[in-house]
């Protein structure tokens, strides 16, 4: 199983720790910890390169001062162009780790409606001619009765369990759990909604969400 490049699903909690750190500690430290790696990076780079011309800046703003403890000799004043320099790339770190952190704070908005959609669905039992249209666009899964199952077999157990972690996080998220049985290599998920007595259309959205993840 390839890793995917979308945004990877997050928590409110993790979404407004990631914006605190981003904004009230070092731009980019956020967006890491958000797994925001390339976005994460480059504001860090971004802002340490800032921190540190403006210590250089300070420093050399300093030495003169502390040479005329000891001679009578002027003291040249040091310009102001990589303190502004320092200050801009630090600015510029911050100003796109708050768009970062705008974006992450949407996405987690855009998935809780996406969740309640998700939920409102699982509550509508299909008549039987919806559920054979349903599995003939999941031709990968097998019907027994009331539910749903599929193997999907990996490389091998670690690949297994980085699928299984995956399945797990959007179950959570969704609020939708299916059996699992892990076999080494091959991992069997096996869906029905308990609470409406079968088969709805919330099995068949998760089970095409598994399709994906397997395929990523």
């Amino acid at each position: 199983m390839k890793s995917s490049s979308a945004p990877k699903s997050i928590s409110r909690t993790a979404a407004r720790n990631a914006t605190l750190l981003n904004l009230l500690a070092t731009p980019g430290l956020g967006s890491l910890v958000a797994r925001r790696w390339f976005e994460g990076i480059a504001q860090l780079l971004l802002s340490v390169a800032g921190f540190i011309l403006v210590v250089v800046w300070f420093v050399r703003e300093m030495i003169p001062y502390y040479g005329e403890m000891f001679n009578d000799s002027p003291r040249t004043p040091v310009g102001l162009e990589m303190l502004g320099l320092g200050a801009g790339l630090f600015a510029a770190a911050w100003i796109w780790s708050l768009v970062t952190s705008l974006s992450l704070q949407r996405q987690v908005s855009q998935q809780e409606v996406e969740s309640l959609k998700f939920f409102s669905a699982g509550q509508m039992k299909p008549d039987e001619s919806q559920v054979q249209q349903a599995l003939a666009t999941l031709t990968n899964w097998q019907r027994q009765g009331q539910i749903i199952s599929r193997t999907f077999q990996f490389k091998d157990f670690p690949a297994a369990m980085k699928f299984v972690n995956a399945v797990a996080q959007l179950a959570e998220q969704f609020q939708h759990h299916p059996d699992m049985d892990i076999r080494w290599n091959k991992v069997t998920l096996a869906l029905t909604t308990h609470d409406a007595g079968g088969l709805t259309e919330k099995d068949f959205a998760l089970a095409r969400r598994c399709d994906a993840l397997a395929a990523n």
